[in-house]
């Protein structure tokens, strides 16, 4: 069992930090890298076993845009940031550098949608010069996340499958469908022949969602399962923030450790606090 950290951004929220940029977390590469150091070193103390990276929304273009003229360096420091807290605490947790979709970097909602209206080889450059960055800081696993449909992941697959390093690749689903409106056999299918694979399932889903969409990852790869669902709000692109019933609880992993989940956590609206508790319980 791996215990994943939460939301990223949920503790840099409980921090004060503004996330209202459209790099989102990944501004603070550049305004408050000792923010993002003291958010990992924060779900680490909660027994989170995983950092994942504030790569999610990071691309070169993005920077640019935002008047950074060294995007690159910047991309990598999301690595390096990460895998300093993780050397503090000396043991054998990883750093997964957090792969977003097309989607994210437009930051407009639309990596819930996956219709960006552009060409898989517009998809295979934005992907392929971010993984390029991320593979070269040396993390030890791409997590590819909140991937909306299949056409994208196809792309992610095969670039991934140039690396040296393993992947986990989680969707966004709603209800039976990939976010897209894709049948999940058909988005998991896709998975199966990708040798670099570690665990497949689903992340920033409503939690309800969760166990149908692992059981189906799980059947159809033979992977582990991964599931780290939000709070079961929704995304509010306009105002750039979360609308939350709060339906994330620690007690609802029985039922994805039954779909065959074996890496579990939580993503936006998911703090330290409710790793701390998942990490509670399943150590009992």
């Amino acid at each position: 069992m791996i215990i994943l950290d939460g939301g990223l951004s949920t503790v840099l929220e409980q921090q004060g930090a503004d996330l209202s940029s459209a790099l989102w977390t990944a501004r603070l590469l550049a305004d408050a890298p000792d923010r993002l150091a003291e958010a990992h070193r924060t779900y680490f103390a909660a027994g989170a076993q995983v950092a994942t990276t504030a790569s999610y929304q990071a691309s070169v273009a993005g920077f640019a845009a935002a008047g950074f003229g060294n995007a690159e360096a910047l991309t990598g420091d999301s690595v390096r940031i990460a895998r300093d807290v993780r050397d503090e605490f000396g043991d054998d947790r990883l750093v997964a550098a957090s792969v977003g979709p097309y989607g994210a970097a437009l930051a407009d909602g639309s990596e819930y949608r996956g219709d960006y209206g552009v060409s898989v080889a517009a998809l295979r450059d934005f992907h392929a010069q971010r993984l390029e960055l991320l593979a070269a800081a040396g993390p030890d696993l791409f997590a590819v996340e909140t991937v909306p449909d299949v056409r994208e992941a196809e792309v992610l697959l095969e670039l991934l499958a140039e690396f040296d390093l393993p992947a986990w690749f989680s969707y966004s689903v709603r209800g039976d469908r990939t976010s897209a409106g894709q049948r999940l056999a058909d988005a998991y299918g896709a998975l199966a022949s990708c040798p670099v694979l570690v665990a497949a399932g689903v992340n920033c889903s409503a939690p309800e969602d969760v166990p149908a969409a692992v059981a189906t990852a799980v059947a159809v790869t033979g992977l582990p399962g991964i599931a780290y669902p939000n709070g079961g709000g929704s995304w509010d692109a306009a105002a750039k923030e979360w609308r939350r019933p709060d339906a994330w609880r620690p007690e609802l992993v029985e039922s994805w450790l039954a779909a065959g989940a074996t890496w579990v956590g939580g993503c936006c609206g998911v703090g330290a606090a409710e790793i701390a508790e998942l990490a509670t319980l399943l150590a009992d």
